[in-house]
């Protein structure tokens, strides 16, 4: 049944992305996005991301269970943990995101956001709504540092009230420790054959123990942190051709390739998105 505090609403019938870094501490980007048919493949991101949908629903895998959003429900997913997003229905869905650096929310309750990612919090989706309002106004930057200061507080109160397991730690596993290598060299990327010399392990062992424990393969989670990576540099005035290079993709081509697969859109069209 509908909410009808948050009434569905048709959705766009073209794919619209509208992306950008404000001037706002805390967070490092706001992403306003429709699409009728694209799938988020399996990705992970560095920073905390806020989810509103405002329209139509999506279906996530997150650390391999399934979930699917409400109008109602405001979503939370944690950094470093591997996730993909398919419209529920044919009509697609339309999508507000905030990108939250790091320091928001205690990394120490990753776990937890892992074990519950969303809540119906008509207080805390007001707070997400209007720290999307406030950004689209020049002038208005302390009134959305305000109410992001509220929407973590409240994020991180619903997160000490989880029924879950304690929080995940970072134990130093083969897993992990691969990715501390991969996260160390993603612009200039490292071999397979280099961490299996560094971290004392086969490739094929490597490579089944980081998809185990993460969800993803080494090669998509680096694919991934390149892609978070080239979102800023466009989002900060660098030609997508310079991107290409600062980020550690071999050619535009390449960047392109891996950017509209993961994104729905061109680096170009994300850059005039801004």
């Amino acid at each position: 049944m509908a909410d009808p505090a948050h009434p569905a609403a048709p959705v766009a019938p073209a794919t619209r992305v509208r992306a950008w870094r404000p001037d706002v501490p805390g967070l490092t980007e706001v992403l306003h996005a429709a699409f009728t048919s694209h799938a988020y493949p399996k990705h992970t991101h560095d920073a905390w991301t806020v989810l509103l949908v405002d329209a139509g629903g999506v279906r996530y895998d997150l650390d391999r269970r399934e979930h699917q959003t409400a109008p109602s429900r405001v979503v939370l997913l944690p950094p470093h943990v591997a996730h993909d997003g398919r419209a529920v229905g044919a009509e697609g869905f339309r999508k507000r995101v905030l990108y939250l650096d790091t320091s928001q929310v205690d990394v120490q309750r990753l776990g937890r956001a892992v074990d519950r990612p969303d809540w119906t919090d008509p207080s805390l989706w007001a707070a997400v709504d209007r720290v999307h309002r406030a950004v689209q106004r020049p002038g208005d930057e302390l009134a959305a540092e305000t109410w992001l200061a509220i929407v973590t507080a409240r994020l991180g109160r619903h997160l000490d009230r989880t029924d879950a397991a304690p929080a995940r730690g970072r134990a130093p596993t083969l897993a992990r420790r691969l990715q501390d290598l991969l996260d160390a060299h993603v612009v200039d990327g490292i071999s397979l054959a280099t961490a299996s010399a560094v971290l004392g392990a086969g490739p094929s062992h490597l490579v089944r123990a980081f998809g185990h424990e993460l969800g993803i393969s080494p090669h998509r989670y680096l694919v991934g942190r390149r892609v978070d990576v080239a979102r800023r540099l466009l989002l900060a005035g660098t030609p997508p051709g310079v991107v290409a290079v600062e980020a550690g993709f071999h050619d535009q081509a390449h960047l392109t390739r891996h950017f509209r697969r993961t994104l729905g859109v061109t680096p170009a069209a994300y850059a005039r998105s801004a």
